[in-house]
């Protein structure tokens, strides 16, 4: 976590058995690389390093200064921590202090950086199999909303993947993306050079937006719901057998969904403390 205080600024969001809420310490970062081991690399037959390999947790430079979202199932005490869903956070604040943000590594991103107030990197987000369903990924963004709200985010961004290495045999949903949701120029994020594939596979009268959409994975269709945009360019990560590509979230409507949530919790706080 960046400055190890975040996790005290939010109230956990409980609902049934689950509760989401940022990691605290460094026990429930693992927890939340272990699952993104078990979906990432058992699941998902992406390719450990050594070091990843032998902890069994996948593990970067970029999780010692990233916020952790989790979702925790109290009852689940075969998992560690009980964590079956989790999200990394990274703020353009902390990121300038410390070598940057992980998208970099596939997409020019200046013109989000240079957005103007903070901007939020969005990434490796996973949930366990039996709890990809709508009530955790409400959790999820109910999380994320409170955060946008507690820093004024303006601009999320990051990386989604698509199975697999072929981008003919993701064809149609590549260019399904460029041409119904390329982002507007000033926000365009663009692959760097030497990672540029062309998401124009197919000319715009040849797709089926219905069919498209549904060969998309449902994070996907997620940022799209909430009016997200794609970058410039799709990037081949033969590490994780994917195909990425650039999202980018204005948060007015993240903020707008969940405004009168947060409004009725705010009127439901100050009447307890006049009491």
């Amino acid at each position: 976590m960046d400055d190890g205080n975040s996790a005290v600024d939010f109230d956990p969001i409980k609902v049934g058995n689950l509760v989401a809420r940022l990691a605290v310490d460094e026990t429930e970062i693992e927890a939340a690389q272990a699952l993104r081991f078990r979906v990432f690399y058992e699941e998902m037959s992406a390719h450990p390093s050594v070091e990843v390999e032998a902890a069994k947790r996948d593990f970067d430079r970029f999780d010692a200064i990233c916020d952790h979202l989790l979702v925790i199932d109290e009852k689940r005490a075969d998992l560690p921590g009980g964590v079956v869903g989790t999200y990394r956070l990274l703020r353009s604040s902390v990121a300038q202090q410390n070598g940057g943000f992980y998208s970099s590594d596939e997409y020019e991103i200046s013109r989000l950086v240079g957005f103007g107030g903070e901007t939020l990197e969005l990434g490796r987000s996973c949930v366990e199999e039996e709890y990809r369903n709508r009530p955790t990924m409400q959790l999820l963004w109910r999380s994320i909303a409170q955060y946008i709200f507690h820093y004024d985010i303006g601009i999320m961004f990051g990386c989604a993947s698509m199975p697999g290495t072929d981008p003919n045999s993701l064809a149609l949903p590549l260019s399904y993306l460029y041409h119904y949701h390329l982002a507007p120029p000033a926000l365009r994020p663009r692959a760097i050079e030497e990672r540029y594939v062309s998401m124009c596979l197919l000319p715009e009268d040849q797709i089926d937006p219905r069919r498209a959409l549904a060969e998309l994975p449902p994070l996907i269709k997620g940022y799209l719901r909430l009016g997200g945009f794609v970058g410039d360019g799709a990037v081949i990560d033969h590490d994780f057998n994917t195909t990425d590509v650039s999202i980018v979230v204005k948060t007015d409507l993240v903020t707008d969904k969940y405004l009168k949530h947060f409004e009725r919790k705010s009127r439901r706080d100050g009447e307890e403390d006049e009491r």
